[in-house]
């Protein structure tokens, strides 16, 4: 905190008024207006006797404050060795850093950082908070509409941040596995089993369901019909991130279809989450991606179904008593949540957001 800060909340916490405050201390009210704005810095006398005046010690009011200490933290992705911009979160016993580089550096201006971190050995950081830490709910997973928890969490009674780490199904289900996280938002098809390895380890809940598809750029529907259509056209495609199950949907795709990835132009292209993939066809980076329909839709391009896709929170058990995931329980099922998902087209069964899967 800024020295004319720490200066005008010493004042309000003793009830004066700058006119009081420079009475005391013989000054103008001008020049302690001055001091609280950053405008000008008290001299060392003077500094002293809005000290006195105060009743507090001089350091503490214009003296450096000294930095957060660092913690110990496990990063969700590699970091750079130069010290970079992270956010934290407390998940259980362990304090996690998420890099805010690249793509998730903006959604879709700069998101404000929580601390900064640098390596300290294989998996590990050193991280220093730029202020203390607050409850907050570590979700990873690639739904865009995960990030709509965030006001319905912030407005219960003790509020909860919401840090959203973008990621595929697997990353996502392997850092809740592993305790690094409190939700893996993940997709699996409508009429597909349920057959996760962590599932005696995972409470599922409900979120949404949506079609997953090829988005292609208004006015080619008649050149792509489908993926057969990108081989051999010149139409350049946005593909996500290897590992991604949009990826791999259209790994099967094309497998379905006989063509061969290398006769896909763009097939080597890379980006991290649908509403990325929508975007960049939306400008004209490419012509066509898989992405889902909400994020199609949300970018006016017209839309080729392949699959229907439940999208489910899993819960790590030995989290669920934690105040942030009870806190993410109470507010699923809300219409909070709910009305913002039902304002978004390509969203059904919303009215199941929060029921518990059978099973559990």
């Amino acid at each position: 905190m800024a020295p004319g800060s720490r200066l005008r909340l010493a004042r309000l916490a003793r009830g004066m008024s700058q006119q009081d405050l420079a009475g005391a201390a013989g000054v103008s009210r001008q020049a302690v207006a001055g001091f609280e704005s950053g405008q000008w810095d008290p001299s060392l006398r003077v500094a002293l006797v809005l000290a006195r005046s105060l009743g507090v010690n001089v350091e503490d009011l214009f003296g450096p404050q000294p930095e957060a200490p660092q913690l110990d933290a496990i990063p969700l992705a590699p970091l750079t060795p130069a010290p970079c911009r992270v956010d934290l979160g407390q998940v259980g016993p362990l304090l996690v850093a998420l890099p805010l580089d690249g793509d998730r550096a903006l959604q879709p201006g700069f998101s404000p950082a929580g601390g900064r971190a640098v390596p300290a050995g294989p998996a590990r950081c050193r991280a220093r908070p730029s202020a203390g830490l607050r409850p907050t709910l570590v979700v990873a997973g690639c739904d865009p509409a995960l990030p709509l928890l965030r006001g319905p969490l912030g407005r219960l009674d003790r509020p909860v941040e919401l840090l959203w780490w973008p990621c595929g199904s697997a990353e996502a289900l392997r850092l809740a596995a592993g305790g690094l996280v409190h939700v893996a938002g993940f997709h699996v098809g409508a009429d597909e089993p349920l057959s996760l390895p962590e599932r005696s380890e995972m409470e599922l809940v409900r979120f949404a369901t949506w079609r997953e598809g090829l988005a292609s750029r208004p006015g080619l529907a008649h050149r792509v019909g489908g993926l057969a259509d990108l081989a051999g056209t010149g139409l350049r495609l946005v593909n996500r991130e290897p590992g991604a199950e949009a990826r791999e949907l259209l790994d099967s795709q094309l497998t379905l279809a006989g063509i061969d990835p290398e006769d896909v132009a763009g097939y080597d292209s890379s980006v991290a989450g649908h509403l990325l993939v929508a975007s960049a066809v939306a400008a004209g980076t490419g012509d066509a991606g898989v992405t889902i329909e909400p994020a199609a839709l949300a970018y006016g391009l017209d839309f080729t179904p392949f699959a229907e896709e439940r999208s489910l929170l899993a819960l790590p058990r030995f989290l669920l008593d934690t105040s942030e995931v009870q806190a993410l329980l109470r507010v699923l099922a809300t219409p909070a949540v709910q009305g913002q998902l039902a304002g978004l087209p390509g969203y059904t069964h919303i009215a199941h957001c929060g029921e518990r899967v059978p099973g559990d």
